[in-house]
């Protein structure tokens, strides 16, 4: 969704020659590693709902904050199921948004933050 909203869609290829492997596990952790060694500030995990579990691993073998990033097409996937009736898009949302904190995020980025702040001061 973001890349067709930046009209940046990529014209050829995929992502596969510059993203990690999702079913290794212990190649996420030698990429935080890698980030630590040259300085990073944060480790950021993203997409963030797919990886709750890397998350805990990253918070719990590293001292830097970890940040998640719900990134826009888990945004676009509640909104649409919002949309459809099929959800309760605050509910979820909430409830996304926790599991991120209970798996180390120490920082959330959020396409969801305004909804979000707006709900938790209710």
């Amino acid at each position: 969704p973001f890349r067709d909203a930046a009209h940046s869609t990529p014209q050829f290829g995929d992502r596969k020659t510059y993203q990690m492997d999702p079913a290794n596990r212990l190649e996420a952790l030698r990429e935080a590693q890698s980030d630590v060694e040259e300085g990073a500030d944060f480790l950021i995990v993203k997409p963030s709902l797919s990886y709750l579990d890397i998350m805990r691993d990253v918070k719990n073998e590293f001292t830097l904050p970890v940040v998640a990033y719900n990134v826009s097409g888990e945004y676009a996937m509640v909104k649409a199921a919002a949309q459809n009736g099929w959800i309760s898009e605050k509910e979820l949302v909430l409830e996304m948004l926790t599991s991120m904190k209970r798996a180390g995020a120490e920082l959330i980025i959020t396409y969801h933050a305004k909804d979000a702040a707006k709900w938790l001061s209710e």
